[in-house]
C-alpha cells in the first residue's frame, strides 16, 4: 500500500495525464485566479452557475465545487440543483462555505447544501468550521478569526455528525472524517496575503478528488500539492504581486517525485 506521500505524487501524475473538468460555481472574486490554479495544476476548469445548464455540465465533470463567496438565492438554487444531480451520478461535491458564521444568509446556504446534497469535502477556514458546527466563532468577514488548534475538536465533531470528512486551511491544515486525523504542513505566510488562495485550495482538492476516490486522501494530497507550491513560489518572491505569478508558475512546474518528497502529511 502506497505512503500517502507516494500517492500524493500519484494523484498529480495522473492529474496532469487526465485532464478532468471540474465544474466551479464559485464567487465573482476569484473566478479568474482559480480557473488559472486548476489549469496550472493540469485540470480542466469549466465556470458555469446559470440554473439552466448547472446539471448538465455537471454530466461531464469528475467534481463539482460549489463556493458561496458572493451567493444570491439564485445561485444558492443553482448550487443545490447541481449538487443534487452530481449526487446522482456518483460526481463528487466540494463545499467552501465562505463567510459561513458572519451572516445568516451564508451559513443557512451552507447548511442547505449540506442537507440536500451529499457532499464529499468540506473545506474552510477555522471560522467557518466552528459556525458549520454551532460553536462559537470570532469570524472576520470571509476572514478566519481562530486557529486551526480551536477548531479541530469541532471539526471531529461535524465530520463524524454529517458524515462528511472536514478540512481546515490555516499555517497548519488538518483534514479528518470523524476518525482519521491528518495534518498538513506544507505553506508560506504569502499564501493569505492574495484574495483568493483558499477558494483556490477547495478548487485543487476537487481536483484532486476527480482522480482519487477517498475524500481524506484527495484532500490531504491536494493541500500539500497547493502547499509546497506556495513555498517554491514564496522562495524568490518580492511581494504579494511577484508571488501571485509565482505560485501559478510552482502549481505548474512541481515533479510528482518532489511532491513526495516534501509533503510534509502526517497522521
Amino acid at each position: 500500500m502506497p505512503t500517502i506521500q507516494q500517492q500524493a505524487a500519484r494523484n498529480l501524475t495522473k492529474l496532469r495525464e487526465t485532464r478532468p473538468l471540474i465544474h466551479n460555481i464559485t464567487n465573482f472574486v476569484v473566478m479568474n485566479f482559480t480557473a488559472n490554479i486548476l489549469l496550472a495544476a493540469g485540470a480542466s476548469p469549466v465556470m458555469a452557475h446559470a440554473e439552466n445548464e448547472v446539471e448538465e455540465m455537471v454530466g461531464f465533470a469528475r467534481a463539482l465545487v460549489l463556493n458561496i463567496g458572493t451567493l444570491t438565492d439564485d445561485w444558492v438554487d443553482a448550487m443545490v440543483k447541481a449538487g443534487k444531480k452530481a449526487t446522482s451520478l456518483g460526481v463528487p461535491i466540494i463545499l467552501d462555505p465562505v463567510g459561513a458564521g458572519a451572516t445568516a444568509l451564508r451559513t443557512n446556504a451552507a447548511k442547505r447544501i449540506l442537507a440536500e446534497t451529499k457532499v464529499s469535502v468540506v473545506r474552510g477556514n477555522a471560522s467557518e468550521i466552528l459556525a458549520l458546527a454551532g460553536a462559537q466563532t470570532n469570524t472576520k468577514g470571509v476572514d478566519a478569526a481562530d486557529s486551526v488548534g480551536q477548531a479541530t475538536d469541532q471539526a471531529i465533531r461535524l465530520a463524524t455528525e454529517l458524515g462528511v470528512p472536514v478540512a481546515i486551511t490555516g499555517p497548519q491544515d488538518l483534514i479528518t472524517d470523524g476518525k482519521r486525523v491528518i495534518r498538513v504542513n506544507n505553506g508560506h505566510a504569502l499564501m493569505s496575503s492574495i484574495t483568493g488562495t483558499g477558494c483556490g485550495a477547495t478548487a485543487i482538492i476537487g481536483a484532486f478528488s476527480g482522480v482519487d476516490p477517498d475524500p481524506v486522501s484527495a484532500a490531504a494530497t491536494a493541500l500539500a500539492y497547493y502547499g509546497l507550491a506556495g513555498q517554491r513560489a514564496a522562495a524568490d518572491a518580492n511581494g504579494p504581486g511577484s508571488f501571485m505569478i509565482r505560485f501559478l508558475d510552482a502549481l505548474y512546474n512541481l515533479p510528482p517525485e518532489e511532491l513526495e518528497r516534501d509533503a510534509r502529511i502526517s497522521e
